[in-house]
């Protein structure tokens, strides 16, 4: 992999990388990440078991929703092999089970289940009022205009290029933002267009839908994990697709945060697109742990 990827070359390799090998039956191999460090990002475990679950259900049966547990954070030294059971195969529904596993050991489960399209009764949320993205900047200029504030230890992991453009609403934490309500806005697509693959979209989706949520619940609390004064792992996800869309165009990812305690954090997001549909609904709970940071 060159030092500065071009974005085509970013999304060649986000594709590869969620692009599951069988394995044996009912049982797949998922890359590991390109140049990949410490623990594998909770997002790409999640977009590759449910790639491994699509792999086993008819074709003409979307996955509407998923729900994950993290058991053990994985590692980049190691691929990840998925387990996929099939529970159900009914007239209009399917359900998988799937483990994730490194070295033998689990680090997450995985059931999702998939519908037949039908027509139904529809309403929805409406689309909060921001900017829209043409008129934020691109966080990758900000994340290089703010460097010099984040710890020398943690700049390279900021600075790296990524397959995922994101323009921020408000603040980042690393942007000196003050404490303020636990809710945040952010638009996102990929940085390069994407095959027509409607099951390559949802998997980016989830992929992407572990970004900048569990960060919600720490924003009253005016912590931050460049400053090294917080420690947070994920312990469950769970996505709903509601509607078609495109990963390489605009979407809106709407977080809030109802409550924190006992070094948990709830979090909730709803994705629109541009055009005002809402596609995608996730939530999470996360660990968070408040931290005295190590002197310099």
């Amino acid at each position: 992999m060159t030092e500065h990827p071009s974005p085509d070359q970013r999304i060649a390799e986000l594709i590869e990388l969620l692009d599951v090998q069988p394995d044996g039956v009912d049982r797949f191999a998922g890359r590991r990440k390109r140049g990949g460090v410490g623990r594998v990002f909770g997002g790409q475990v999640i977009a590759q078991a449910l790639a491994a679950a699509e792999r086993t259900v008819a074709p003409d049966r979307e996955a509407h929703s998923l729900h994950a547990y993290f058991l053990r954070g994985g590692s980049e030294d190691h691929e990840t092999t998925f387990t996929v059971e099939r529970d159900l195969d009914g007239g209009s529904f399917s359900n998988r089970r799937v483990v994730a596993s490194q070295e033998g050991r689990p680090i997450l489960t995985f059931v999702a289940s998939f519908h037949r399209r039908e027509d139904g009764v529809h309403h929805q949320d409406e689309m909060p009022q921001v900017p829209a993205p043409e008129d934020l900047p691109d966080e990758a200029a900000l994340r290089a205009q703010y460097a010099d504030r984040v710890p020398a230890d943690k700049r390279a992991q900021m600075l790296a290029p990524r397959p995922i453009e994101m323009r921020p609403v408000e603040k980042r934490h690393w942007m000196g933002a003050e404490s303020g309500p636990p809710i945040s806005h952010s638009w996102f697509r990929t940085v390069a267009p994407l095959p027509d693959d409607p099951k390559l979209h949802r998997a980016i989706l989830a992929y992407a839908s572990d970004m900048t949520l569990l960060g919600t619940c720490t924003l009253p609390h005016g912590l931050s994990w460049t400053a090294g004064d917080v420690m947070g792992a994920s312990l469950d996800h769970a996505v709903w697709f509601h509607d078609s869309f495109r990963a390489d165009e605009w979407l809106l990812y709407a977080t809030d945060s109802p409550w924190a305690g006992r070094a948990r954090g709830m979090n909730r997001g709803r994705i629109y697109s541009q055009d005002g549909r809402l596609v995608a609904e996730v939530a999470q709970e996360g660990l968070i742990r408040q931290i005295t940071p190590k002197a310099n």
